[in-house]
């Protein structure tokens, strides 16, 4: 064997080494690839594998199959009452079909973020411009989500992207806008506080009126009762009386004098003109 084979020999070696090398590829389990022939495609279902392809005919573009995230820029949106909204969300995605993913938008993740933007943007205004701000604030959020993946997911799949989730980070209003919608709300909130004063008065009023006419019942009844037991006790006193003054006659007549002496006397003032042999001042007499 001369020198020249001798060369020739680890040369050969060398260029069989490098080309059986050019033959094989690896595919990762997060990973889709497609597999081209002169620039066509070929293949876009290869599994996470070794696999083989012919050296510069063939060649192979491989892209993140993992789930992806398109964290939104802050928008804002004009409601049903064309009131504005700032809205912050995010989308999560994965390349669904890898060969329309490719044709699409060249297999590039961030001409794909692009236009999920786009059509995310489209599909909010639109959603949001049928509510008002009282409905995106109190509606439960997982009803605008199943919304808005309804009505993006036909539109990413023709970038062959599939939608996993839409969230709605946050629901901000402009300064100009918080101010009315505060302003609003203190307004309503006092309107509340009024209608319920109201009511509390007029409740108030209600139960005065009938504690009022239980008490003048009460009272009335009161006085009944006593009126009652004041006329049974006068007419057993006077009773009792005639009774007890019926047996002394003569007694009963000087008692009821000597009333009659302390009622006319009581007042220094007052001037009686009688004569002195009036049956007023019977018993002033010494005479029996």
């Amino acid at each position: 064997m001369n020198n020249k084979s001798m060369i020739l020999f680890p040369a050969a070696g060398l260029t069989a080494l490098v080309l059986a090398s050019m033959s094989v590829f690896h595919v990762n389990e997060h990973e889709r690839a497609i597999l081209f022939r002169l620039g066509e495609i070929v293949t876009t279902d290869l599994k996470p594998g070794l696999h083989f392809k012919t050296p510069i005919i063939n060649n192979v573009s491989t892209f993140d199959a993992r789930v992806l995230t398109l964290d939104a820029k802050s928008e804002r949106f004009l409601t049903s009452e064309k009131k504005n909204v700032i809205v912050d969300s995010f989308v999560k995605w994965r390349i669904g079909d890898v060969g329309l993913f490719y044709t699409t938008v060249g297999g590039d993740e961030f001409q794909a973020n692009l236009r999920l933007d786009q059509i995310m943007k489209d599909a909010m205004r639109s959603e949001f411009g049928v509510r008002t701000i009282k409905q995106l604030i109190s509606e439960d959020r997982s009803e605008l989500r199943n919304t808005l993946l309804e009505k993006l997911a036909p539109a990413a799949e023709k970038f062959g992207i599939e939608l996993v989730d839409i969230r709605i980070k946050r629901i901000d209003l402009p300064q100009e806008v918080s101010s009315s919608v505060y302003q609003r709300m203190r307004a309503e909130r006092e309107r509340v506080a009024r209608e319920f004063r109201s009511q509390g008065a007029e409740s108030a009023e209600l139960i005065s009126a009938e504690a009022d006419k239980q008490k003048q019942v009460i009272v009335a009844n009161a006085q009944r009762e006593a009126e009652n037991v004041r006329g049974r006790g006068d007419a057993e006193s006077a009773e009792i009386y005639a009774k007890s003054f019926g047996k002394n006659p003569e007694f009963y007549a000087f008692y009821r004098s000597l009333q009659a002496y302390q009622a006319s006397f009581e007042k220094t003032q007052d001037t009686l003109v009688l004569k002195p042999n009036s049956d007023f001042f019977k018993y002033f007499s010494s005479e029996k």
